[in-house]
């Protein structure tokens, strides 16, 4: 084999077993997922030369044709031998993701009736939770701005915490009526927050704090990425380490007593009305 055409069969090799395990991801089982990844890299095969290819014992190459054929996924010719055939990547894609976002509205259901009918209102005066994972804060920060009903204040320590998705949401409840008040520890990210949510307040100022060594050192470099404060009870903060795994806390209930101190220092510590050194634009 030569040196290109080695290569090239290494690569197929490769986006063959991830195509597989994304099929895997996706729900169907491992034979389904060589047999179908197999199909889909040919305009047709038996199911000898599927076996050869995806190396899944002959018998069980049928028993996965008919799951992928029930499935919408896969045509067959009904000649001797049969032959196979992968409907069109388009198509197959369609079919998946339909199937995998019902998936997700059954398991939502499920979840929901798992419901153990606890009150929230008394849960949530002692809710403090840790999470981890960026991806994961961000969807968390998403929630709670749209659970917000009067006021949101979020400050970034990040200007990568600022993405679009986050700006157009924070400038839809400012359109809705509420009170949407955010705060940059640059120059930069409170222009971006004012291009972007033009209509909230802005601030910059004091906010050295929240980067850089946390006691002091020159070698630890910690950072407050976010802040969130929602309707002056719910709050969010998140830190990262050595531009490490972000994590965050955050708490619920006026009487949650971690709220009640970054509230304070948030609202009052941060925004004073008669402080020179706070820079607001509106």
């Amino acid at each position: 084999m030569e040196g290109n055409d080695r290569r090239d069969h290494v690569d197929a090799g490769e986006e063959y077993e991830r195509a597989v395990d994304l099929l895997q991801e996706l729900g169907l089982k491992e034979y389904e997922s060589k047999c179908f990844a197999v199909l889909s890299g040919r305009s047709k095969a038996t199911a000898k030369v599927i076996s050869e290819r995806s190396e899944v014992p002959r018998t069980r190459v049928y028993d996965a044709i008919r799951v992928l054929e029930a499935k919408g996924l896969v045509e067959v010719q009904h000649s001797n031998p049969q032959q196979f055939r992968a409907i069109p990547i388009e198509e197959a894609l369609a079919t998946l993701r339909k199937q995998y976002e019902t998936r997700f509205d059954e398991l939502q259901t499920v979840l929901e009736g798992l419901d153990t009918g606890t009150d929230t209102e008394e849960r949530a005066v002692h809710e403090v939770w840790a999470i981890s994972g960026t991806e994961t804060i961000t969807n968390r920060t998403l929630s709670l701005v749209d659970e917000a009903a009067e006021e949101i204040l979020f400050i970034a320590g990040d200007e990568s915490v600022l993405s679009p998705t986050l700006l157009d949401r924070l400038n839809g409840r400012k359109e809705e009526g509420l009170t949407v008040i955010l705060g940059a520890a640059t120059a930069s990210a409170e222009e971006r927050l004012h291009e972007r949510v033009p209509d909230a307040e802005t601030f910059r100022s004091g906010l050295e704090w929240l980067h850089g060594p946390l006691d002091g050192s020159e070698t630890e470099e910690a950072s407050i990425d976010r802040l969130l404060l929602v309707d002056r009870s719910t709050i969010l903060v998140s830190t990262k380490a050595n531009g490490g795994t972000e994590h965050a806390v955050f708490g619920r209930g006026f009487g949650n007593g971690m709220v009640v101190i970054l509230r304070r220092l948030m609202a009052t510590g941060l925004l004073p009305n008669d402080d020179p050194g706070i820079e607001r634009s509106e």
